[in-house]
């Protein structure tokens, strides 16, 4: 599996400056063809490293509530599914858990009462203690330095090297450390899917 190299990095780095920047003018900053681009494109999409364009909202500009930030402590073993719900929201717009287990969330809310906010989202057994504090001003201002792939294997979860390979299973792209561990995971995978019929 191919590692991520300058031209992969600088085309990141283009993108975050400005999403829509056409592939041509990519191309002719990185010195690769349109097609490349894309192709490059298309690969970081498959890998994950790409997830998504998105814009930069200057949310000073528009009057559409009040932005907060939530810091939740939560129960042990309550982070995963936490997480997975609130980021579902339509007001949520950013989900990060620390490494000491707090879920922080930054939302846009019509007025700072976040009790239902989280009354709808959690079992509120499930929340120790949570802080609110309002943002007044915020930047945004994301940058790749040099970087390399950090796949984990799906099989095992070792790191996913160059001597990596990926398998598209029902149209969903699974990363192995190495050829066998593809071929367990195909294996079990297709006795899953047999026991399930």
């Amino acid at each position: 599996m191919r590692d991520l190299d300058e031209t992969d990095l600088n085309i990141l780095r283009l993108l975050i400056e400005d999403g829509r920047r056409p592939y041509s003018e990519i191309a002719d900053k990185v010195a690769v063809s349109p097609p490349t681009v894309s192709d490059r494109i298309e690969r970081l999409q498959e890998l994950g490293v790409i997830r998504r364009f998105t814009l930069d909202v200057d949310r000073s500009l528009l009057d559409d509530g009040v932005t907060v930030l939530i810091d939740l402590t939560l129960k042990p073993g309550a982070n995963g599914e936490v997480k997975k719900r609130l980021a579902t929201l339509e007001s949520v717009e950013h989900v990060f858990v620390t490494a000491d287990s707090h879920v922080i969330v930054k939302a846009v809310l019509e007025d700072v009462d976040i009790e239902p906010l989280l009354n709808g989202a959690l079992d509120m057994d499930e929340v120790t203690e949570y802080d609110v504090r309002l943002i007044t001003d915020s930047i945004w201002s994301p940058h790749i330095s040099d970087a390399s792939l950090a796949l984990t294997c799906d099989e095992c979860g070792n790191r996913v090297t160059s001597e990596g390979v990926s398998a598209r299973i029902d149209d969903e792209l699974y990363h192995f450390c190495c050829e066998s561990c593809r071929a367990n995971f195909e294996e079990q995978y297709r006795q899953l899917a047999d026991s399930a019929d």
